[in-house]
């Protein structure tokens, strides 16, 4: 896990090393075990007042894949440079008039050891048309837990990193071992 102070760090990171004139705004910097995501605002295409909600989506999209290849060599570079210095992946995003698009992203494996009542309910979301596979369904209840609990969540992140504080704290701790944010043994 990373703490908020990490997390900062990478954000300073990023907001230093990304080209001036690449976002509007970086608007989020998200940090896993396998990988960084960063967003930033890009500006919405300029429409007129009254132009048909079908002409405002493509006119998105378009704006979404100009930037997108546009900026794939100079949004590599940084990548390249953040993904040796932190071992991670670095996917990017955009949002574009209130509409977010994620250009990569990683599906890490997971590995579960379910009991058969849980597979159950996988393929009972399979049968049901709401997921493909076993692996989509599992993805699917994940991301309903995310959208009912994120209070709860983010009350549990800050508890870990207390906890976390509390450890490099300890007699056994390096003297700067909460200052890198690179990744470590102890963030598996």
């Amino acid at each position: 896990m990373i703490t908020t102070e990490q997390r900062e760090k990478l954000r300073g990171w990023f907001a230093g090393r990304l080209p001036d004139d690449l976002f509007e705004e970086l608007t989020e910097v998200t940090v896993d075990r396998e990988e960084i995501t960063v967003i930033g605002r890009i500006p919405e295409p300029r429409l007129a007042e009254d132009a048909p909600a079908a002409e405002r989506e493509a006119a998105r999209e378009s704006r979404v894949q100009e930037f997108r290849e546009r900026t794939r060599e100079d949004r590599m570079a940084v990548a390249r440079e953040a993904e040796h210095r932190f071992r991670r992946k670095v996917s990017w995003g955009v949002e574009c008039g209130g509409q977010r698009a994620l250009f990569t992203h990683v599906a890490a494996p997971v590995m579960t050891r379910l009991r058969q009542p849980e597979r159950q309910v996988l393929d009972t979301l399979i049968a049901g048309g709401v997921a493909r596979s076993r692996s989509d369904a599992l993805a699917w209840c994940v991301r309903l837990v995310q959208r009912h609990t994120d209070d709860w969540l983010a009350e549990l992140r800050d508890s870990l990193e207390h906890v976390q504080r509390v450890r490099a704290q300890g007699p056994d701790a390096e003297p700067d071992q909460a200052e890198h944010v690179e990744h470590t043994d102890d963030e598996e």
